[in-house]
């Protein structure tokens, strides 16, 4: 088997024989030498050896929204005539073998590379090329019987098949994420009602406060996750709009009249999404500002999700010296030295998770203003901290859910024992003493310790009956 190697010195090639058979392609830039059983081709191994940066290659996803791209282009330009109708569907069948999970180790390309994604572009043209080229009974390499950018990418260039491949790369992965985050909101909806009859006391400033529900609490966390997974699906919409045809300053050049609408609605077909034709290609291929709207939308998202996982750590402190309210299930031991200490760790991770997707958002803000004239060159940094996030996102929410918000239990005891104690009740009295007066009765409760209807009935400020009714915790929470 074959191992490739990105090394600081460049690409280093190595098999368990200790010698591999090789090929040697060539390209405006001259010859050089590859594996003989590699797919890719003269460009990408130059890439490899560009740049030995992360050892990160592409994301899955984004691999099949390129060869959904592929797809599509071949299937337009051999109806417009553009290539040859073998060739086309040897491409595609080539392209199916690669949505069907074939290949994928071929797409070795670092996320960190040439800017616009020129390398990845080309590491996709020549992966197809090469099979296509085998699918028609040639030999990897002669770029005669297919070539990579004649017929793979006729009537594209890099600067419109990435923006366009990071779109539906990120409609694909965003569907997981609005899946996971709809069960998340259903999970705290039905801790929600579970908690409903619990009353606790409110804290703001981390300071007493009139009492709430338990269930409410919860209730309102649900809520908070709806509301943004309907604010992501509609920031997603605009990547529905595709500037693919554009070519590469969206001019359209050297391709056919009616490829750009044909090869949106193909790709619409291929892909499931209502996609669009950009209405000024141009727009789309410069300006970054629909990744940024996706990108911020779940930075938004994030940071509600940060204070409401620090609601939760703080809920859960103690269990001796701190709130107790509720219990989260415990998943391992959270200490070294401390036997018996049993930490908050899956809130841990996603706040771990909530600061990495913060910091990706700064990158694609700082990305999407750094192209020039008819381009973007930051594209590829920009659509891999937007599918990363993504990705980390969805699995951080899968397992939260799973592991955390299902199983979370309430200390009722303790949240009565706060409800009853706190100050903060004194404001049930303003109706009928007043303001002032009644912070004239929290100040005697905090000096001697004394109950609020002791110190009430002490000075008969109130009627027992009226004190009573007024300082019942369900009728100050409501309904």
């Amino acid at each position: 088997m074959l191992v490739v190697r990105v090394l600081g010195q460049g690409l280093q090639l190595s098999n368990q024989q200790g010698k591999i058979a090789m090929r040697t392609e060539k390209d405006s830039m001259g010859e050089f030498e590859l594996p003989d059983d590699a797919y890719w081709g003269v460009q990408t191994a130059r890439a490899l050896s560009n740049y030995p940066i992360s050892g990160i290659v592409v994301d899955s996803d984004f691999i099949r929204a390129s060869v959904f791209i592929k797809k599509a282009a071949a299937k337009v330009n051999s109806d417009l005539g553009q290539i040859d109708k073998e060739i086309a569907a040897a491409i595609i069948k080539a392209c199916d073998e690669i949505l069907s999970g074939k290949l994928l180790d071929n797409f070795v390309v670092d996320v960190y590379q040439a800017g616009a994604g020129t390398s990845h572009n080309m590491n996709t043209n020549e992966v197809l090329a090469n099979r296509a080229i085998e699918i028609l009974g040639g030999k990897r390499g002669d770029y005669k019987v297919v070539n990579p950018n004649d017929h793979v990418n006729c009537a594209q260039s890099t600067n419109d098949f990435i923006p366009t491949a990071i779109r539906i790369a990120t409609l694909i992965k965003s569907v997981d994420l609005v899946k996971k985050m709809e069960e998340c909101s259903k999970s705290l909806e039905q801790k929600g009602t579970e908690f409903y009859g619990i009353i606790k006391s409110g804290r703001t400033h981390l300071q007493d406060a009139v009492p709430v529900r338990l269930g409410r609490e919860f209730q309102v966390y649900s809520k908070i996750f709806h509301d943004h997974s309907v604010r992501i699906k509609n920031a997603l919409e605009e990547l529905k709009v595709l500037g693919i045809g554009g070519t590469a300053t969206g001019t359209g050049l050297n391709a056919h009249p009616e490829y750009q609408p044909k090869i949106v609605a193909e790709l619409s077909k291929l892909t499931s999404f209502d996609l669009k034709s950009a209405i000024d290609l141009m727009v789309a291929m410069q300006s970054m500002a629909p990744f940024v709207s996706v990108s911020n939308a779940i930075k938004n998202f994030v940071l509600d999700l940060t204070k409401i996982c620090n609601d939760l750590r703080l809920m859960d402190s103690g269990p001796t010296t701190g709130l107790s309210e509720i219990k989260l299930p415990a998943v391992q031991p959270g200490s070294s030295i401390m036997p018996g200490k049993v930490n908050p760790s899956m809130v841990e991770m996603v706040n771990q998770v909530c600061i990495d997707v913060r910091g990706n958002c700064s990158k694609i803000e700082d990305a999407s203003q750094a192209g020039q004239f008819e381009l973007n060159v930051m594209m590829p940094i920009l659509g891999f901290n937007l599918l990363h996030s993504i990705n980390i996102l969805t699995n951080a929410l899968n397992v939260w859910n799973e592991k955390c918000l299902k199983g979370i239990t309430a200390n009722p005891e303790r949240c009565k024992r706060y409800a009853e104690s706190s100050l903060s009740n004194v404001t049930a009295l303003n109706p009928l003493i007043g303001y002032l007066k009644a912070a004239e009765v929290a100040k005697k409760v905090l000096s001697t310790g004394k109950t609020i209807k002791e110190i009430c009935l002490e000075e008969k400020l109130v009627d027992k009956n009226k004190l009573d009714d007024v300082l019942n915790l369900e009728k100050q929470v409501g309904k």
